[in-house]
């Protein structure tokens, strides 16, 4: 019932910017968490950053506090996740994904709804 679909990725030189967004359709009442995953070749998917349905309720991995800011926009269906001082490091496939609730953990198996994936690259 639920449909997401990701944008914005690219390829970007180490300390450029990105803006990612995630569009969602269907029935999304009751999936009022929304988070931001992403994985590289050859390693675990990680919690990049969530928001919750409460104001201000959001939580960053600690590789990218500082770094990235998630965001919603409920009337648009849309989240985004601002991304500056891009480093390789952040190189991989970024994922949104939405749960239920409003504990919204940066644990990928808590999610049950997952976009197909926005490639980030950045070199060096």
């Amino acid at each position: 019932q639920v449909q997401l679909a990701e944008s914005g990725g690219g390829s970007v030189q180490a300390g450029g910017s990105l803006r990612l967004s995630c569009v969602a359709s269907g029935d999304t009442t009751s999936t009022t968490c929304v988070g931001w995953f992403r994985q590289a070749p050859g390693q675990e998917r990680e919690g990049v950053a969530s928001i919750g349905p409460y104001y201000r309720n959001t939580l960053y991995g600690d590789s990218v506090k500082g770094r990235f800011t998630i965001s919603r926009d409920n009337a648009k269906n849309t989240v985004s996740l601002q991304m500056n001082s891009l480093q390789p490091v952040d190189t991989a496939m970024y994922y949104c994904a939405l749960k239920g609730g409003s504990w919204c953990p940066l644990d990928p198996s808590a999610y049950p709804f997952w976009g197909q994936g926005t490639q980030v690259t950045v070199s060096s």
